[in-house]
């Protein structure tokens, strides 16, 4: 692994779908991720990252996928096999509590909640580039859900967009290990300068707390 700095004015903190359906128990996804997002500590970890981040004054970025809601597909062309899937399932339908971001995730005053994105990029058809250059945020650290869609295609776009990653391997989880082991071992690491465990993440980012208490010190 790369050392890497982190500078809080340049660096933010990217979540990806921390919605019930998918990390709580009764969610939709639940189920099928259980098992992967158990055994590495998924959601603890997304947990650990994310109060780092506010500790240290990272701001954070809400990338978020589109609510079901009645009407979304029916007039389409053409569908995409994981936009059918939402809309059969009515995965993260708006207005229930599936799709609703888990309470220990919610947005607090200052973070920047994206456009809901369609497909699986949080960038594509969305506001999140926009926010993020608004914001001057060059270096982008990344947790959330799943590995193999949404997280990949967030970390694909961001690099074709010209921004540094950091991908945290523990705080994202999958419906198998092989789709895990595909994302984290095989196509994630060709765009994310680095590939980094809560543990190395918080300790990283803690410094930088460290560092502004002395010099104000």
């Amino acid at each position: 692994m790369p050392h890497l700095t982190y500078d809080k004015e340049i660096t933010g903190l990217v979540v990806i779908d921390p919605y019930n359906d998918f990390i709580s128990e009764g969610g939709k996804l639940w189920n099928r991720l259980k098992g992967v997002a158990e055994a590495n500590q998924c959601i603890p970890h997304m947990l650990q990252v994310l109060e780092a981040a506010r500790h240290a004054d990272i701001r954070v970025f809400y990338a978020l996928h589109h609510r079901y809601r009645p009407g979304d597909y029916e007039t389409w062309k053409y569908i995409a096999p994981i936009q059918k899937a939402a809309w059969s399932n009515k995965t993260f339908e708006y207005g229930t509590w599936g799709g609703e971001i888990r309470r220990e995730f919610e947005p607090r005053p200052g973070d920047i909640v994206a456009l809901e994105h369609w497909g699986s990029s949080g960038f594509a058809n969305t506001d999140l580039d926009l926010q993020l250059k608004r914001h001057g945020i060059h270096q982008l650290i990344v947790t959330g859900l799943i590995a193999h869609t949404c997280v990949e295609a967030t970390v694909r776009y961001a690099a074709e967009l010209g921004y540094q990653l950091t991908m945290v391997t523990d705080a994202t989880a999958d419906y198998s290990e092989t789709e895990m082991h595909a994302a984290l071992e095989v196509n994630i690491p060709n765009y994310a300068t680095a590939m980094v465990t809560t543990k190395q993440i918080v300790a990283s980012i803690s410094e930088l707390r460290t560092d502004s208490i002395r010099r104000r010190g």
